[in-house]
């Protein structure tokens, strides 16, 4: 089974690279490109963040209407890597894994089981609450990957949590500090991790994506 699901990682990310090095560019292309680089720029500039993500939402549009195959090719390699990472952090396979085209998870109202588990979608809104798990395992992974995601993530001192966070294009807000634009990366580790009884590590990477990080 992990052979197979290596084999699936490595051609889902190469077939995806030959559609999108396969594609032309035309004037439509560069428009769309300059309307998603103006809108980082304003989103970086924190005075029209809107504007910034209406000018990101205007390019992406172009890109998805010009060139479909494009769009195909980013979201196979988005999923041929997470295959890859699923592989490296969860080995053993004893994790619940979904794929789905949009998902939703509201683990914000009710208490719900932690546990491993890998999630991978093109659209994703999920809110959870840490403080409303219940933790029978001593380690767990919970993984969230895909092309576009919204997260809110509230953050319980009963357990030890590291959290991974990667936005290509978009926002990461942990507390008070607030990322935006481009290329943005969070690693945080609660106060005295090793020596916790139980742990949770959260990692998270999309493509565009909104992450908003709270302390309980």
């Amino acid at each position: 089974m992990d052979k197979r699901k290596s084999f699936l990682a490595i051609m889902l990310i190469g077939f995806g690279l030959l559609l999108f090095f396969g594609q032309g560019f035309n004037f439509l292309t560069i428009a769309a490109l300059l309307f998603l680089v103006y809108g980082v720029y304003k989103i970086r500039q924190g005075d029209e963040v809107r504007t910034g993500y209406i000018l990101l939402a205007v390019g992406s549009g172009l890109i998805l209407l010009e060139h479909l195959m494009l769009v195909v090719a980013v979201i196979l390699i988005s999923l041929g890597l997470f295959y890859a990472k699923v592989k490296k952090m969860l080995p053993r396979g004893d994790h619940i894994q979904k794929q789905n085209f949009i998902a939703g998870v509201h683990w914000d109202r009710d208490p719900w089981v932690l546990q491993s588990i890998s999630m991978w979608h093109v659209l994703g809104e999920h809110d959870i609450d840490l403080s409303l798990a219940i933790v029978e395992e001593r380690e767990n992974i919970i993984m969230f990957q895909g092309v576009v995601g919204d997260i809110d993530l509230v953050i319980s001192e009963d357990y030890g949590v590291e959290i991974e966070a990667f936005v290509m294009f978009g926002q990461i807000e942990f507390g008070p500090d607030k990322e935006t634009g481009m290329v943005n990366r969070l690693f945080w580790r609660s106060p005295n991790y090793e020596l916790r009884e139980k742990k949770v590590k959260i990692m998270i990477s999309y493509l565009v994506g909104d992450i908003d990080i709270r302390l309980s």
